[in-house]
């Protein structure tokens, strides 16, 4: 059984356009630096998580109070692609929901970010590799973004890419 205590958090840029945010959560083999090290996502980290068909929730913030959506319900689907972890989420027609969809038109969201346990890493001097990982949430957040080539999008308009200083990057660990 997983503890919350054990959940890493990353981070990666937003953009948003109409009540559907689509995006790349989590892009593989793209080399962010996380504080001492360096991390990066291999092809398949997430193939098990989504294979158990567990379900995962879509958080504002990281806050397990604010739902924005969860893949049970089908609010939130996930999806591996060449690419790495894509999403759709349908806004909830809540204040929190509502709030995301002006941030994401004027701008100001962070980006989006993913809470998971490492379940096989390795390492090769300062470089940590995830091969696999369980997923507890994605969240679309307002601080700076680990991984700088995940986007997010609101639907309704074309996709806006937002790139975040990797040199901002940070790692949040519960403990």
């Amino acid at each position: 059984m997983s503890r919350v205590s054990d959940l890493e958090r990353r981070f990666a840029p937003a953009s948003i356009e109409g009540r559907q945010l689509v995006g790349l959560a989590a892009p593989y083999e793209s080399e962010t630096r996380i504080g001492e090290f360096r991390e990066v996502i291999a092809r398949g980290a997430f193939a098990r998580t989504l294979s158990e068909n567990r379900d995962i929730l879509a958080l504002c913030d990281h806050d397990p109070a604010k739902v924005l959506g969860r893949t049970k319900s089908g609010t939130l689907e996930l999806k591996e692609t060449v690419h790495g972890l894509e999403f759709r989420l349908q806004l909830p027609d809540t204040t929190i929901g509502r709030d995301l969809r002006e941030l994401a038109n004027r701008g100001d969201l962070g980006g989006v970010s993913f809470g998971f346990r490492a379940v096989r890493d390795s390492w090769e001097g300062d470089l940590r590799t995830l091969h696999e990982v369980e997923l507890h949430e994605i969240s679309i957040v307002s601080a700076w973004p680990a991984y700088p080539d995940t986007t997010v999008a609101l639907r309704s308009r074309p996709i806006v890419m937002r790139w975040i200083d990797p040199r901002r990057a940070w790692l949040e660990t519960v403990r």
